[in-house]
């Protein structure tokens, strides 16, 4: 369900773009890395859920605890989870993706799924950290 609180701020087209700008922008360089490839193929279900939390908790402390400005209970949100944090992490997941299949990562480091999966959650530990920080400065 969205709702939006009173004297919370709308997440809009503006916020997304720059939050699109800031993932692709950091993500780029380690997508193409055959550093990065070479350690999501030696990750384990462990490290690579601790990968997905740390992109997480870098994204929400940006947003709502680094800018004191944003309280994300008075933001819109969707089963209690603010929308502007939801974008957030499908942005810094999804631009890393992208770059990946456009850049044909997976078949150049001949990784399969899994590999391929773990290669995302690694540039996104980046890209989360470009897209909050677009969102945060120019928010």
């Amino acid at each position: 369900m969205l709702d939006r609180l009173p004297g919370g701020r709308a997440f809009g087209l503006d916020d997304l773009a720059q939050q699109v700008v800031g993932g692709f922008i950091l993500s780029a360089p380690f997508v193409v890395t055959e550093e990065v490839w070479n350690l999501a193929a030696g990750m384990d279900a462990l490290r690579w859920a601790v990968t997905v939390a740390i992109v997480a908790l870098i994204g929400y402390g940006t947003l709502y605890r680094a800018d004191e400005s944003r309280d994300a209970d008075r933001e819109n949100s969707v089963a209690g989870l603010p929308v502007r944090f939801l974008s957030l992490m499908a942005v810094s997941y999804l631009s890393v993706a992208t770059l990946a299949v456009v850049f044909n990562a997976p078949a150049t480091f001949e990784a399969g799924a899994d590999t391929t999966a773990k290669a995302v959650s690694i540039g996104a530990i980046f890209s989360v950290v470009g897209a909050a920080t677009a969102d945060s400065v120019f928010g």
